[in-house]
Order: structure tokens, then C-alpha cells, then sequence
């Protein structure tokens, strides 16, 4: 059986990723005419999407097509993460 959920419930939901890393906080969905096209995700404190986005932006607006499960928590593909931004994540860890 199909379970659906509000779009209401799903604010303020926390974000993680496919290797499990906490990404951020859903903050709202972007909705077309007649589907969800993403999700306007924020940056939380300690949360990897903060790291990557440093002091500048707030948050990021992940596609619908990247999410790969939405329960008590969405999980997202690490694909939705910039390439350029991951790159540099990845090169101060080998540092």
C-alpha cells in the first residue's frame, strides 16, 4: 500500500544523505502546476549542507528526483550536492 503524507508534514523535517550525513532542514516545497519540482532545504547548525555553504547562503533547493525516501526523516542522493562544492569538502578531509 501507497502512504502519502501531507506536504504540511513534511516542514521542519530533518534532511539527511544516502551515506548519512545530515544535510538540513526542509523549510518549504516548490510546487509546479501539478507536481512538487523540489524542496527548499536550509542549513542547519553542524549540518553538512552549513559546511559547504559557509556563511554565505542559507539554503539550497534540492529536485524532487534526487529525494529517495521521505518518512520521519528525507533522505537525498548525494548527487544533489554541488560537484565543486563537494570536491572541496572532501580535499580539506585529506589535509
Amino acid at each position: 500500500m501507497l502512504k502519502m503524507k501531507r506536504i504540511s508534514e513534511v516542514y521542519g523535517m530533518k534532511v539527511f544523505t544516502d551515506s548519512g550525513e545530515y544535510f538540513g532542514d526542509v523549510e518549504e516545497a516548490v510546487l509546479t502546476a501539478s507536481k512538487i519540482y523540489g524542496w527548499r532545504v536550509k542549513a542547519g547548525r553542524e549540518s553538512f549542507l552549513g559546511k559547504i555553504l559557509g556563511g554565505g547562503a542559507k539554503g539550497v533547493i534540492v529536485p524532487h528526483n534526487f529525494v529517495e525516501s521521505v518518512g520521519d526523516i528525507m533522505i537525498i542522493r548525494k548527487l544533489a550536492i554541488p560537484s565543486s562544492a563537494s570536491e572541496e569538502i572532501e580535499g580539506e578531509e585529506e589535509e
